[in-house]
């Protein structure tokens, strides 16, 4: 068998009957903001703009306050602005912005995807971890009037960190699977550079959000079984919008015998639907997610979102001619290849052997 396929209707059915009715209060609550985002595209009457702008403000922060009282309820949903300090919302919120909006050019982008990985780093492995601490020496560029050190503390996040392999969707978690495995290196005291189980994953964009279907092509995905065994499973994919693509990974994985410590699901975007569909449907999984979205369309797209992230990253395919993992690499650039040379070498020798 060399597809594995999981249904929408297999997904809803791990939704609880609390869960459906809270998601349908936010689908209403939504379409309360959509019928304002019409009078703000039209409207040519400043006082009547004013109006519809503060009328949105109020809806969002009904749905901010509903789905935060939501995910308080869970134990294994973690979202940075409901699990941070008030302090450091802003600068979520405003990288958030940043990422949804259209203007924001692909470098800059990509930037920003960058940022919010080291914001969700923090969250997903530091703040939740012992306060021992690892030393950092580093030599200066300053030799007078001798060679000059300095020292930094870090939080020692070794235990954390040194059993972890990046399991990616491919394409769009590629390069975030990367980033993330490079502050795994960073933080190391071993300069640990994780392992990478890459999984070719697709849903039919043919179908609906109620009838679509997840596809696990084995064929063209490389990883090894073996490998995974006890071990930390980390997917840093952008978006979470159905959690179809990650529940059918790993419910396939568990399937075939493979007991993994911990799996970590790290989202730069959750809808609300796609992070209770996780953590019902799979036991020892913690979601990760820099914010939280209310819905999906009736596309399976995440509503407001921010496009397809990977296309955002990564470029558009040609359809008849889809780049391969690493003529993907090749297309990030020198600067990204150079940063991240030692994922780079990892993800080629698990691709080429």
């Amino acid at each position: 068998m060399s597809k594995i396929v999981l249904k929408a209707t297999d997904l809803d059915g791990y939704l609880t009957d609390s869960d459906k009715q809270q998601l349908s209060e936010m689908d209403r609550l939504y379409h309360e903001a959509q019928q304002i985002f019409e009078v703000l595209n039209k409207a040519a009457n400043e006082r009547r703009l004013s109006d519809a702008k503060q009328r949105l403000i109020d809806v969002y922060d009904r749905m901010g306050k509903k789905m935060q009282d939501i995910v308080q309820g869970e134990d294994h949903v973690h979202v940075y602005c409901f699990d941070t300090p008030d302090e450091v919302h802003g600068e979520a919120s405003r990288l958030i912005a940043k990422l949804r909006t259209v203007d924001t050019p692909h470098d800059e982008f990509v930037y920003y995807i960058q940022r919010a990985y080291e914001m969700l780093f923090n969250l997903s492995f530091v703040e939740s971890h012992s306060p021992k601490k690892n030393y950092l020496i580093a030599e200066t560029p300053v030799v007078l009037p001798v060679q000059n050190f300095a020292v930094h503390k870090i939080p020692d996040v070794d235990e954390a960190i040194e059993n972890t392999v990046m399991c990616v969707m491919l394409r769009g978690a590629l390069l975030p699977s990367m980033i993330v495995s490079k502050e795994i290196q960073e933080y190391s005291s071993t300069n640990y550079v994780t392992p990478f189980a890459l999984f070719k994953i697709k849903r039919d964009d043919a179908k609906k959000e109620y009838n679509m279907e997840y596809i696990l092509d084995l064929e063209r995905s490389y990883f090894s079984l073996e490998e995974l065994q006890g071990k930390d499973l980390v997917f840093a994919d952008p978006m979470n919008a159905t959690g179809g693509s990650f529940v059918t990974i790993v419910k396939y994985i568990l399937s075939q015998g493979v007991q993994p410590r911990s799996i970590k699901c790290i989202n730069v975007i959750s809808a609300l639907k796609g992070a209770l569909r996780i953590v019902r449907a799979l036991d020892n999984v913690e979601v990760y997610t820099l914010w939280m979205d209310p819905v999906l369309n009736e596309d399976a797209y995440i509503l407001p979102g921010l496009g397809d992230a990977g296309d955002r990253i990564n470029g558009i395919d040609e359809d008849d001619r889809p780049r391969n993992i690493i003529q993907l690499i090749a297309d990030y650039g020198a600067n990204i290849a150079s940063l991240y040379r030692s994922q780079v070498q990892e993800i080629e020798e698990t691709v080429l052997g």
